[in-house]
């Protein structure tokens, strides 16, 4: 029971869950009128997106390794979680009517939830304590960064616009289930590197 709920907790960072929720996300707060909100967080999410996958490509191309801190690339789940849910949290408690005290509660779950995230992944033996804790700080400032730039959330009208949402989220995850992100980083890393193998790392 406890490995399932491990296993659980850890899939909110799976690249197929968390990228279309995001750009979900992204779509809801633009119908919504938050355009500047969106595009803000979009760009702190997408950063720390590209910041994950460089990383990872330069350790199957280059085999970067920082042995002293046990460190090979930022722990992609531990970004995904801390970038996506303390933002929506936030989101959704401040234009419910909560007020700043709700919302920063929220977020701060939210950032508890990627901590946790983080640990586990440690605990599990998918990624060491530098890979996953480092995520997690990337991911939370995405969304510290959102939240302190969402100047434009009060006014947006989000649940009229809720429903623009969700064909992004069906279209998001449907193009997931082809993406084979791995593979695509593989072949860039080759291809860069100019290596004919890339360098292992079960966890990337």
């Amino acid at each position: 029971m406890e490995d399932r709920t491990m296993l659980r907790v850890l899939h909110l960072g799976d690249l197929d869950v968390a990228l279309p929720l995001g750009a979900a996300l992204a779509a809801w707060l633009l119908a919504a009128g938050a355009w500047r909100t969106a595009l803000r967080w979009g760009a702190c999410f997408g950063a720390a997106v590209v910041l994950v996958g460089g990383s990872k490509i330069a350790h199957l191309g280059w085999g970067t390794d920082f042995s002293m801190l046990e460190f090979k690339a930022i722990s992609g789940h531990a970004t995904l979680v801390g970038a996506l849910y303390p933002f929506a949290a936030w989101m959704l408690l401040l234009r419910q009517g909560q007020g700043q005290i709700a919302a920063r509660v929220g977020l701060a779950l939210g950032l508890l939830l990627g901590l946790i995230v983080a640990a586990l992944l440690v605990v599990t033996g998918e990624h060491t304590a530098a890979e996953a804790f480092s995520g997690w700080l990337l991911g939370a400032a995405a969304s510290l960064l959102g939240a302190a730039w969402s100047d434009d959330l009060e006014r947006a009208r989000l649940l009229p616009a809720i429903w623009w949402s969700l064909p992004v989220l069906a279209v998001g995850a449907w193009l997931m289930e082809f993406a084979h992100v791995g593979y695509w980083m593989i072949l860039v890393a080759l291809a860069l590197s100019g290596n004919s193998h890339p360098y292992p790392w079960d966890a990337c």
